[in-house]
């Protein structure tokens, strides 16, 4: 059979196990499989049990911190490399670690650097991921990157909303790119917070630069953590005169006491995708599944069409 009309195979690391359900269903295949075995210190060995001999596989994985996650996607694309694979994308919804994309002060490491560079040592030979927290990110790797946007997943949502009087904010400085975006598809106005940290994760001082009165406001960011920035900006913007406060983020990670304070906020809701699988569920926590945007790229990508009409913007 030749490599053209050979099928793809899709596998998965245990913690995307639902998305990569929702994704090899779109796709039209089932799951490959896949055995890990455990050593009683915690060591684990993952062993393809198929054959993937020149074939193109795809393997799907967040690798969200802790670093088992992340370990997890190196050990299947080496076994792969190993197993005689043609190609081997790394499916990765949550790029984890790419917060550190720079030397923000002295004797630190560039951590999104070195998970590329591992990615591709491991024997990855293209990645395919979506709203990383940087885009520069994409030029740490020398291999093809595909970055999806969650807008595909998103703005009909929102639009489906028909809210008056809306207004995108940025939650920082950093995402005003990202609101500028969404709000030249949704044909509204613009508003920016401006925060100051104290040290990491801890918000020392919140101003608001634009008007959000008699204004239904969407927050945009790529990832919630803790929560404290979202959730500070939202009653903020309900005390400067908001008629409704809404966020979308694109990965739930949600760590600490973030259930606690988005349950406590004057957030209407919190709109997310299932990049990563939620700790927990809230009444204020919508998600929608990205699953039919990847398996519809993956699909192309395996039959080299073009991709360009999924990047809404």
């Amino acid at each position: 059979m030749s490599y053209e009309t050979t099928e793809a195979k899709i596998f998965t690391c245990a913690q995307s196990q639902d998305l990569a359900e929702q994704i090899a269903k779109a796709y039209g295949v089932k799951l490959g499989n896949v055995i890990t075995s455990t050593y009683s210190d915690g060591e684990f060995q993952p062993s393809y049990e198929e054959s993937i001999r020149g074939t193109r596989i795809f393997i799907i994985g967040s690798t969200h911190p802790g670093p088992e996650n992340l370990m997890e996607m190196l050990l299947m694309i080496d076994a792969a490399k190993r197993a005689s694979a043609r190609h081997i994308t790394a499916v990765m919804p949550y790029f984890g670690w790419a917060r550190q994309d720079r030397k923000d002060k002295p004797r630190v490491p560039i951590a999104a650097k070195l998970v590329a560079k591992m990615l591709e040592v491991a024997g990855a030979t293209r990645i395919i991921t979506m709203d990383l927290h940087a885009d520069q990110i994409q030029g740490f790797f020398e291999k093809p990157v595909d970055h999806l946007f969650a807008s595909t997943v998103f703005l009909p949502y929102l639009k489906s909303l028909n809210l008056d009087n809306l207004t995108i904010a940025s939650p920082d400085m950093g995402g005003s790119k990202r609101a500028y975006a969404y709000s030249k598809a949704l044909k509204s106005d613009v508003v920016i917070c401006y925060k100051q940290r104290a040290k990491a994760n801890v918000i020392s001082h919140m101003e608001l630069i634009g008007d959000v009165t008699g204004k239904n406001v969407i927050l945009v960011d790529d990832m919630v953590d803790t929560a404290g920035t979202l959730t500070k900006a939202a009653d903020l913007m309900m005390e400067r005169g908001a008629l409704s406060v809404r966020a979308i983020c694109t990965h739930p990670i949600l760590s600490g006491d973030a259930y606690t304070k988005l349950e406590n906020s004057k957030l209407e809701e919190l709109i997310v995708t299932n990049s990563i699988p939620l700790k927990q569920e809230s009444k204020k926590l919508r998600v929608l599944s990205c699953a039919n945007l990847f398996a519809e790229v993956m699909n192309n990508v395996h039959h080299n069409q073009s991709i360009s009409n999924k990047f809404v913007m």
